[in-house]
């Protein structure tokens, strides 16, 4: 049985993830084979480069993962997550499309998704607070 990681093997990385909306759905990616945590589902991002604000680390991502622009609307709040080896801090945005249309460069696939959909799809584990958040902030503001 393994115990408790040291410190000296805990690592930490700071990601964004975008949650691109469009008609009432919203766009998540099936993480590839040659992924960690294959055949999960998040929503699209990576890590934040050293000296790079979160915004503008998301329209970078985005570009290089899906080959389209998005336009930034809001920040959701930041989601602390630990993994046995690894600490995830992921700040998520809810974006739009602002130019192309997503293409699946290093996911297995991309699928519009209605909140039941979302509700339905296997997760990585960082990314189930912040599909939560998101879907209590936008059912809150539902009249």
């Amino acid at each position: 049985m393994r115990t408790c990681a040291s410190a000296a093997e805990h690592t930490r990385i700071d990601v964004v993830c975008a949650l691109i909306e469009r008609g009432g759905a919203v766009l998540v990616a099936k993480r590839s084979q040659r992924m960690s945590m294959p055949d999960r589902w998040e929503f699209p991002g990576g890590k934040i480069h050293s000296n790079e604000d979160p915004q503008s680390a998301i329209v970078r991502e985005i570009a290089e993962e899906l080959g389209c622009s998005i336009r930034v609307k809001r920040a959701l709040a930041t989601v602390h997550h630990e993994y046995p080896d690894l600490t995830v801090i992921l700040v998520p945005f809810v974006c739009e499309l602002a130019d192309g249309e997503p293409v699946a460069l290093e996911h297995d696939e991309l699928r519009w998704a209605t909140e039941a959909e979302l509700l339905a799809l296997e997760w990585t584990a960082a990314d189930v607070p912040v599909l939560r958040n998101y879907l209590a902030e936008r059912n809150a503001s539902r009249p």
